[in-house]
């Protein structure tokens, strides 16, 4: 095995030093069995080492799964290297490995109506009374900056985590679309943005984010933290305290909803139904199509009450 090109392939997948260590240490063990070349291996050959690996090493499924990751890299690495024809590994998969929690998913018109909701009782006609006068400008920057978060979520099924690292760059209103960052585990995309979303993040870029510096340093991040109570300002641009008052906020708009992954869960529910598999993945910026394939039991649910409410039977 040419170790080190296979590192390089590793490498050009953002994957950790970790994980590509756990990956050859996996690898290595299947070509010490299989004794062959690795060019002459077949799918019986690699099944046979997974059975090999549950009933002499009694590892369980999760364990041989990883096994068969980083097998199935290595092939990938050797048909892309166009040493194979076809990758022995590719469509063998290893069941009960993880369990997604199914979601009651919201339909896209569900969704709007959730984010039409927060924005009549939160941000058009919210009434401020209660509120101390001293802290109503905050809590009408906050929500202004909630209305515009919350659209991200609903119209493009973006994690949390995304809108902490967004900055000004990212979007674009002339073109109507909004750049999401990569990670490790995600890819880098850019999606459209929705006509109903623009007047609101036009409003929020030119009369709402302004505002904020009067509370922290400015910066070209897209949206920022206001201060702890009874502090006139912050320096921290962490969002990690934003999302649990709007979660709140959005629970006594609707009982079903949980929280932002259940959001999220619904946004590429939708996909799979309306763009195929291929392109939710995609959309969800998910590096693995197993990653996407996850949120078909969410379809199949969905499904299955379509059916139950229009069965006449």
């Amino acid at each position: 095995m040419n170790t080190e090109n296979f590192i390089s392939y590793l490498q050009s997948n953002n994957l950790a030093q970790s994980t590509q260590n756990a990956y050859l240490k996996n690898l290595n063990l299947f070509l010490k069995w299989i004794e062959k070349e690795a060019e002459q291996t077949t799918k019986k050959d690699v099944l046979k080492y997974l059975e090999y690996l549950q009933t002499t090493k009694s590892q369980g499924n999760i364990t041989r799964r990883n096994s068969l990751i980083a097998i199935n890299h290595y092939f990938t690495h050797l048909h892309k290297a166009e040493r194979i024809a076809t990758n022995p590994a590719a469509l063998i998969k290893i069941r009960g490995t993880k369990k997604r929690s199914l979601y009651r998913t919201y339909t896209p018109e569900e969704l709007e109506q959730l984010n039409d909701n927060y924005y009549e009782l939160f941000v058009r006609n919210y009434d401020n009374k209660h509120i101390p006068k001293n802290q109503r400008q905050n809590s009408f920057l906050c929500r202004n900056r909630n209305a515009a978060i919350l659209s991200l979520l609903i119209y493009q099924g973006l994690k949390t985590g995304d809108i902490n690292k967004m900055f000004l760059e990212d979007i674009d209103l002339t073109k109507a679309t909004i750049k999401i960052k990569g990670s490790k585990k995600s890819n880098p995309r850019t999606l459209p943005l929705k006509a109903t979303q623009i007047g609101l993040l036009i409003h929020y870029l030119n009369e709402i984010r302004p505002l904020f510096f009067n509370y922290c340093t400015e910066t070209d991040k897209l949206f920022f933290a206001l201060p702890a109570s009874g502090k006139k300002s912050t320096n921290s641009q962490n969002l990690m305290y934003v999302f649990k008052p709007l979660t709140k906020q959005v629970k006594t708009i609707d009982r079903h909803f949980l929280n932002f992954q259940q959001v999220r869960a619904s946004v590429i529910t939708a996909w799979l139904k309306t763009e195929g598999l291929r392109k939710a993945q995609h959309l969800a910026g998910h590096r693995n199509i197993n990653s996407t394939e996850e949120y078909l039991p969410n379809q199949i649910e969905g499904l299955t009450e379509d059916i139950s409410k229009f069965n006449p039977f």
